[in-house]
C-alpha cells in the first residue's frame, strides 16, 4: 500500500511541475492567430507530456489508512480516522456529540 502512496505523490509532483507548460501549449493550440503548423506542434507536445500522466489518474486517499472510498477532502483523513481523532480530542474545535 505504501507503493500506491509513493506513486501518487510522484504523479502530483509531475503534474504540478508541468501544469504551467500545458496551459501555455493549450493556449497556443486554441489560438487561431498562429499558423496550423505551430498549433499542431503544440498539440503534439501536449500529447507527449500527458501520455501516461493526467489529472484524471489522481485519487484522493487518506494519509494514514490509504482508504479512498470514505475520504473527506477537507481534512485528508478517512471518515473513520477523522471520528477517532475527534473522540480522542486531537482535533481542536470539534467534539463528538452524544444525546
Amino acid at each position: 500500500m505504501k507503493k500506491i502512496l509513493v506513486k501518487d505523490k510522484k504523479l502530483r509532483i509531475y503534474l504540478k511541475k508541468n501544469q504551467h507548460i500545458c496551459f501555455v501549449l493549450k493556449c497556443i493550440a486554441n489560438n487561431s492567430n498562429f499558423s496550423k503548423f505551430v498549433r499542431w506542434k503544440a498539440l503534439l507536445k501536449i500529447k507527449i507530456i500527458n501520455y501516461h500522466k493526467s489529472k484524471s489518474l489522481l485519487t484522493y486517499r487518506c494519509v494514514q489508512t490509504i482508504n479512498k472510498k470514505r475520504f473527506n477532502k477537507l481534512t485528508t483523513y478517512s471518515r473513520q480516522l477523522f471520528l477517532k481523532l475527534i473522540r480522542d480530542g486531537k482535533i481542536f474545535g470539534f467534539q463528538k456529540s452524544s444525546w
